[in-house]
């Protein structure tokens, strides 16, 4: 049995402006690169594998929380929202004509226009995460986080998320064989840094 964490970047300016970044490569802002810094990895968690999406934001939150450069790994860029990066949820979501949903309503087949769809981003990932040999953490992003909680919790993107991604927290599966699931505990947050 393999366990695997996740740990959601920290923020940038388009997510305190409520802009959808998909694979748009924005950096952290200076406030989440100084909030980062008063946090590190939980014991247990120092020493596994570290992993980050290519992506700056994601890449540098990695480095600041374990001290060290992680592995790239192209398979968790996020989600890519095609026509709709850059743009604001609520925006979209005034307008009914443009077809943008949300969580509870996407399935897995949900498209953004020339974007993935979540089946699309499970592919990718699937093959990497299923191939890892021992524990592992990955820095990444709410949609991948989403993607492998979504398979482990059984979720098909309809109804309620039975999770929260939320920041400065390890979200943690485990996988056996084929099978992904929710570890337990599921959540350990992330330690304060010591003066």
């Amino acid at each position: 049995m393999i366990r695997f964490a996740m740990l959601r970047h920290g923020h940038t300016a388009w997510n305190r402006a409520g802009q959808i970044q998909g694979s748009t490569d924005i950096p952290l802002d200076d406030q989440a690169r100084a909030d980062l810094g008063g946090f590190c990895l939980p014991e247990g968690w120092r020493d596994v594998d570290l992993y980050s999406s290519p992506l700056g934001r994601a890449a540098e939150t990695a480095g600041i929380v374990a001290g060290r450069a992680p592995i790239t790994v192209d398979a968790i860029t996020e989600m890519d929202w095609g026509d709709w990066e850059g743009r604001k949820g609520v925006e979209l979501k005034a307008d009914p004509a443009n077809g943008f949903r949300d969580i509870e309503d996407w399935g897995w087949d949900y498209r953004p226009p020339n974007g993935e769809s979540p089946r699309d981003v499970w592919a990718r990932i699937e093959p990497w995460l299923m191939g890892l040999k021992q524990d592992s953490l990955a820095v990444c992003h709410i949609g991948i986080m989403r993607m492998v909680l979504a398979k482990a919790h059984g979720w098909d993107f309809e109804g309620p998320a039975p999770f929260a991604v939320k920041r400065n927290r390890l979200f943690l599966v485990e996988i056996e064989g084929s099978v992904l699931r929710v570890s337990d505990p599921d959540i350990v947050r992330l330690e304060k840094v010591t003066p």
